[in-house]
């Protein structure tokens, strides 16, 4: 057995491309649209996963969005989506200049936790050991359900 991707509904296509392409830093590697079925679905690999991704289509996300409106209810039972990040600090600067709301803040210089515009619980992760605790960081409440 082996991971192939974790499927998460969106609303907007563009305001979720924009948020996890833009912001959080994944790249599309495949897209399918299906007229028979009216919707459309997007891989997105992380950088560092993309030669896998192209040879085993693994390990990604994949958007999934429904042509016809509907509305999802998100479950806390889904838990989150985790990537490790070079920086965090600056990761969260890039989130919170695009507009997204940073509900649990790294003041460990290591862990901090955003929402997708259909929010779904995203954890960033510091690659290695943490960074000292910084300002603006080390003093921002949580916000928000993350």
């Amino acid at each position: 057995m082996r991971y192939l991707h974790t499927m998460v509904r969106v609303k907007d296509i563009d305001a979720s491309l924009h948020f996890y392409c833009d912001l959080l830093g994944l790249q599309e590697v495949r897209r399918t649209e299906n007229e028979a079925g009216r919707f459309t679905l997007v891989f997105l690999a992380a950088p560092e996963n993309l030669e896998q991704s192209a040879a085993e289509r693994c390990p990604e996300v994949e958007l999934t969005f429904n042509w016809d409106p509907e509305e999802y209810q998100g479950g806390r039972n889904f838990g989150h989506l985790a990537y490790k990040v070079d920086d965090i600090y600056a990761a969260c600067q890039t989130l919170m200049d695009g507009g997204v709301t940073i509900n649990r803040p790294p003041r460990d210089g290591n862990m901090a936790f955003v929402r997708s515009p259909d929010g779904i619980s995203i954890e960033l992760l510091q690659e290695g050991a943490p960074l000292a605790p910084a300002e603006p960081w080390a003093s921002m409440p949580n916000v928000g359900a993350w």
